[in-house]
C-alpha cells in the first residue's frame, strides 16, 4: 500500500515538473525517474531564459546545463548568473568563477561592434574580475587589484561595460592596488549616476553625504540616493538601500522637503527601467528588512511623498524653486570639481558635475 502511495508521488510530482516546464516553453521528454531530456539546445535555452526570469532556478539549471554543454554562450552566462546569487538557492561562487573564466577565455577577443552577443562577455569579463579582486577562498584564489584592474579596463573600453566603469571609479577613488586618480574617478561617477547607474547612483550619494573627497551635499544626496534605489536591481538592492536608509535617517525635515521637487525631475532623467523578476528564488521569501531609524521612526520612501513644494526661506536653502527651477551651481573645489545642476554656457554636466572630462594620460 505505501509502496502505491510513494509511486503515485512519483507520479504527480512528474506531472507537476512537466507542466512548469511546458509553461516556460520548452519541449521535453522524461526520462526514467531521472533529468527532463531537451528535443534541441535551443528549446532548452528558452526553457531556462523563462525559468530564470521567473526566478525558478531549479527548472532553469537543467534546461542551461543541457544548452551550455552544446556550447551556448547565453546559458553558460546565466548558469554563472545564477551560481553567483547570493540570494538564490544555488548559490556556488566557484562554480560560477570557472564558467565566467572559461567565457573570458573563448570570447575575449571578439569584435562588440560585429557580434551582437558582446554585451554578455563585456558582462562575464566584469564578473571574472569582480572575483579576482575580491579572491575566492573556496578556490583559493588570492585577491589581486592589478590583474582584476586588466580586465576591468579591457570590459570597460572593449565592451563599454558599465559596471567595469563603476569598478574602476571605485579603485581610483580609494587607490586599490593602483595610484589614487580621484579627478578620473569623479568622471566616471558623474557620467555614470547620469545614465542611471544604480551602483554609482549610491556610491555619489554616499560620498556627498559624508562629505568625503567632494564637498558635503545633504540635498543632493539624499536625492540621488532615492532615484538610485528606484533603479536597483533585486540583486543590488540590500547595500543601496542600507545607504538610503543612513542619508533618510540623518536628514532634517528641511531637506526632505527640498528633495521632493528634485526627485520628481532626476526621476525622469536619470533613471532606467528596471527588469523585476520573481523573488521566488530567493530562500525564505522576501528577506527585505523592515526598516527603521534610531530613534524608531519608519524609513518612509520619498518616491512615493512626492509633491510640489517650496523650499522654506532659511539659511540652509540653496534651491528656491524646486518643481521648476534647475538645481543651483555650487562653489567650486580647488580641484576643478564642483556639484549643482547644468547651466548655459558652462562645462558642468547635467548633474552638475564639473571636470567631467577624464584627466590628460600625462596628468594621472
Amino acid at each position: 500500500m505505501q509502496t502505491s502511495k510513494a509511486k503515485q508521488v512519483v507520479m504527480w510530482a512528474r506531472v507537476a515538473l512537466a507542466s512548469v516546464l511546458v509553461l516556460f516553453g520548452a519541449s521535453i521528454s522524461m526520462v526514467g525517474a531521472a533529468e527532463p531530456v531537451f528535443r534541441s539546445p535551443e528549446a532548452a535555452l528558452k526553457q531556462g531564459l523563462g525559468a530564470y526570469r521567473g526566478g525558478y532556478y531549479e527548472i532553469a539549471v537543467p534546461a542551461l546545463k543541457f544548452a551550455a554543454d552544446e556550447d551556448s554562450l547565453l546559458a553558460k552566462y546565466y548558469l554563472a548568473q545564477i551560481y553567483s546569487d547570493n540570494l538564490g538557492s544555488r548559490t556556488d561562487h566557484a562554480r560560477a568563477f570557472h564558467i565566467y573564466e572559461q567565457i573570458v577565455s573563448d570570447y575575449s577577443e571578439m569584435d562588440p561592434g560585429v557580434d551582437p552577443r558582446g554585451p554578455i562577455v563585456g558582462q562575464s569579463m566584469t564578473a571574472y574580475a569582480k572575483y579576482v579582486l575580491k579572491g575566492l577562498s573556496e578556490i583559493d584564489l588570492k585577491p589581486n587589484p592589478k590583474v582584476a584592474r586588466y580586465y576591468f579596463s579591457n570590459a570597460s573600453t572593449t565592451f563599454d561595460n558599465e559596471d567595469a566603469q563603476f569598478e574602476l571609479a571605485k579603485m581610483d577613488m580609494v587607490g586599490d592596488g593602483v595610484p589614487r586618480n580621484r579627478r578620473l574617478a569623479r568622471h566616471w561617477l558623474s557620467t555614470l549616476s547620469e545614465k542611471g547607474h544604480p551602483g554609482a547612483q549610491a556610491f555619489l550619494a554616499d560620498l556627498l553625504w559624508r562629505g568625503k573627497h567632494v564637498e558635503a551635499d545633504p540635498v543632493q544626496a539624499l536625492a540621488l540616493i532615492v532615484v538610485a534605489v528606484k533603479n536597483a536591481p533585486p540583486q543590488e538592492r540590500l547595500w543601496i538601500e542600507d545607504i538610503y536608509q543612513t542619508i533618510y535617517c540623518g536628514a532634517p525635515n528641511g531637506v526632505r522637503k527640498q528633495v521632493t521637487g528634485i526627485v520628481a525631475n532626476w526621476g525622469k532623467r536619470y533613471s532606467r527601467k528596471v527588469r523585476a523578476r520573481s523573488p521566488r528564488h530567493a530562500l525564505g521569501g522576501d528577506a527585505r528588512p523592515l526598516r527603521t531609524c534610531q530613534d524608531g521612526e519608519y524609513v518612509g520612501s520619498i518616491w512615493e511623498q512626492r509633491e510640489p513644494a517650496r523650499v522654506p526661506n532659511d539659511d540652509e536653502s540653496r534651491i528656491k524653486d524646486v518643481p521648476h527651477q534647475p538645481i543651483a551651481a555650487q562653489p567650486q573645489h580647488n580641484d576643478g570639481f564642483s556639484l549643482g545642476g547644468a547651466t548655459a554656457g558652462s562645462s558642468r554636466s547635467a548633474l552638475g558635475f564639473r571636470g567631467a572630462r577624464p584627466p590628460p594620460p600625462g596628468r594621472r
